[in-house]
């Protein structure tokens, strides 16, 4: 699954104009953040709020999606928990879910995800990223949800994972999973709440497994260290 992810763009700006082509000319940077969230390493547990695309702008979401149909603030807090990621191959039947990925859907840039190789029992993390980009798309879906009791919104999305590819099956060995990663050439689509099911279904796969590359790091890691490897990676 991908619950472990690097954002290394704090230029709004700069991540704004790399979805130019998806946002369109109208967007406006004075509404948007003007400072992005810097995260070498953040868990989906922590439920960060994290900048995604959508076909109308830029905006800071909360990972961990809340079906608009839960019923208190109790029940937000027990499902966002299992609502980090949404298995593709059951996303349009799943009840947290099905609305949203016919018309919810939204992109994560991330310049790289951490995931867990298992050998002999012990657990060794990799960071894995696209071989081109600086900042790649993960899909997603989204939703708001209203607290009925205070009136408080809340902006919330979930990345969709795919089976994984030969690199990541080597690498998540044990469930063999990996998130579901978007081609640039297919990220208007994605985002576009007009395009059909079918087109949908077809573009929830395993990334080519040619354009990726990964490394592996050691847990005990401090921050600068993960600095110094990703200017190198």
């Amino acid at each position: 699954m991908c619950y472990n992810i690097a954002i290394m763009e704090t230029r709004q700006q700069k991540y704004a104009e790399r979805y130019k082509d998806v946002i369109g000319a109208s967007f406006s940077f004075e509404t948007a953040q003007p400072e992005l969230p810097l995260y070498y390493f953040v868990s989906g547990f922590a439920h960060p709020f994290l900048p995604v695309i959508k076909h109308d702008g830029l905006f800071l979401f909360e990972w961990g999606l809340i079906p608009s149909w839960i019923k208190d603030a109790k029940g937000a807090s027990e499902i966002r928990t299992k609502t980090l990621n949404a298995v593709g191959e059951t996303v349009f039947e799943k009840p947290s879910f099905r609305k949203s990925i016919v018309s919810n859907r939204c992109l994560l840039g991330v310049s790289g995800f951490f995931e867990w190789r298992d050998v002999n029992k012990k657990k060794y993390p990799y960071f894995i990223k696209t071989n081109n980009s600086e900042l790649f798309s993960l899909g997603c879906i989204y939703e708001t949800w209203v607290d009925k009791n205070t009136g408080e919104l809340h902006n919330t999305f979930s990345i969709i994972t795919t089976v994984a590819n030969p690199l990541m099956e080597k690498i998540h060995n044990i469930k063999k999973r990996m998130p579901l990663i978007i081609s640039k050439e297919d990220e208007r689509k994605w985002v576009d709440p007009s395009t059909g099911i079918d087109e949908i279904r077809s573009l929830i796969k395993p990334y080519n497994e040619s354009e990726m590359t990964y490394i592996p790091f050691r847990r005990q890691q401090t921050v600068q260290g993960l600095i110094v490897m990703f200017r190198r990676f």
